[in-house]
């Protein structure tokens, strides 16, 4: 090869690794990587019997999305009480439950209609309700001010949260609008509250379920982990590290992270080169695929030292239409057929549809030391809501 030759190789494989760690930096990889990177270099965790797969689908339900008048928001929320029990004709878990959807509802788009007609669906067998809160510029007063209001509405009025005998109050799930949870974007949008865990936990939420947010600038340098955080007011982002969870361990910090699987997907690239970040998100532009429910599961999100115990907890956007048709559509039902003849044959993979509380229950049955069937443990410490004990008293 001439000079000028191997100078213009040269030049071309510098400027193709520029590119691609300015591909890489704009979609904030590199804030995950290292951390992504060192688990796949562990061994993965061995163990007897079949992996049981805990399978979690948590909605940002939002009806008034895109500032939608009521008439649109009521066609959006009739649109998956109608269509979600068709979609999930014929499919059932090894527990007999059908698929099960969290809908993490906002609180600045309540409407008593709209909760009314999803609590009627979660009262079928088909999901549960939560806790989503979107603010910016705020305080922890006012914060806590929104929270009380909203969890006493969804549990007095819709029976749409449990009340622990305990403590004698609605426990909760979360989920955090626009991914800053905890004061997480650099620009201090949308939250403005530092200590935001400790209101949360403060205020009854037993578990955040916002991660990952990635390529968003929110998303931690802890992945595909289930662990505890530990506020600490000085600062933004407190959860960016925390404490696993673990057999035989104690609860420690403030809330639990539960998080979704986060990864490189090297079998679905975009325009052809570079892998696709794999974080979970179903969409019409993202739809499920085999290879996707692969890597979901070869993340192994677990419990340290319970590693037969798997769980997957995607998630989506699915109050706008473009949105709702494909997640009501045949891509949906696909995956759920996928799971169930791949993942579900009682020998090798057992499958569990389980909603976000059901999941945090099996984490901390798993955290207590206990085995065996995953699925008996759904209502291990935090119990069902009102309207799911309702349900279960009138099954035939």
């Amino acid at each position: 090869m001439s000079g000028v030759a191997a100078a213009v190789a040269l030049a071309a494989g510098v400027a193709a690794a520029a590119w691609l760690l300015y591909a890489l930096a704009r979609r904030r990889v590199f804030i995950w990587l290292p951390a992504y990177l060192r688990r796949l270099a562990r061994p993965r965790p061995r163990h007897a019997g079949p992996l049981h797969v805990m399978f979690c689908f948590v909605d940002h339900f939002e009806p008034g999305w895109g500032g939608a008048d009521l008439d649109r928001q009521r066609a959006r929320v009739r649109r998956w009480c109608e269509g979600y029990p068709l979609l999930c004709e014929g499919h059932r878990d090894a527990d007999g439950r059908p698929p099960r959807h969290t809908f993490f509802f906002p609180d600045d788009e309540y409407r008593p209609e709209h909760l009314h007609d999803l609590a009627d669906l979660c009262r079928e067998g088909y999901g549960e309700i939560e806790v989503h809160v979107h603010h910016d510029r705020d305080t922890a007063a006012g914060l806590r001010a929104r929270l009380r209001a909203f969890v006493r509405t969804l549990a007095d009025e819709h029976g749409a949260l449990p009340v622990p005998p305990a403590s004698g109050r609605p426990a909760w799930a979360f989920v955090h609008g626009n991914w800053a949870l905890d004061n997480s974007r650099p620009d201090g949008r949308w939250c403005g509250v530092n200590d935001e865990l400790t209101v949360l936990a403060e205020e009854g939420c037993y578990a955040d379920f916002t991660l990952p947010s990635a390529p968003d600038v929110t998303q931690t340098r802890t992945v595909n982990s289930i662990y505890y955080a530990a506020d600490d007011p000085a600062r933004p982002k407190s959860h960016d590290r925390g404490e696993p969870l673990r057999v035989g361990g104690a609860p420690r910090g403030h809330l639990v992270i539960v998080q979704g699987p986060l990864g490189l997907n090297w079998r679905w690239r975009t325009r052809g080169v570079l892998p696709r970040i794999e974080n979970g998100e179903i969409r019409a532009s993202s739809p499920p695929r085999p290879d996707r429910t692969d890597l979901w599961i070869r993340t192994h999100v677990h419990v340290a030292g319970r590693p037969e115990w798997v769980f997957v907890k995607i998630h989506t956007h699915g109050a706008p239409e473009r949105e709702s048709a494909a997640l009501l559509g045949p891509a949906t039902e696909a995956l759920f057929r996928d799971l169930e003849a791949r993942y579900n044959d009682g020998r090798r993979h057992v499958l569990h549809y389980v909603t976000a509380r059901e999941m945090y229950n099996i984490v901390k049955a798993a955290e207590a030391g206990l085995a065996g069937d995953p699925g008996q443990y759904r209502d291990f410490c935090i119990p069902a809501p009102a309207f799911d004990v309702a349900a279960r008293a009138t099954a035939p």
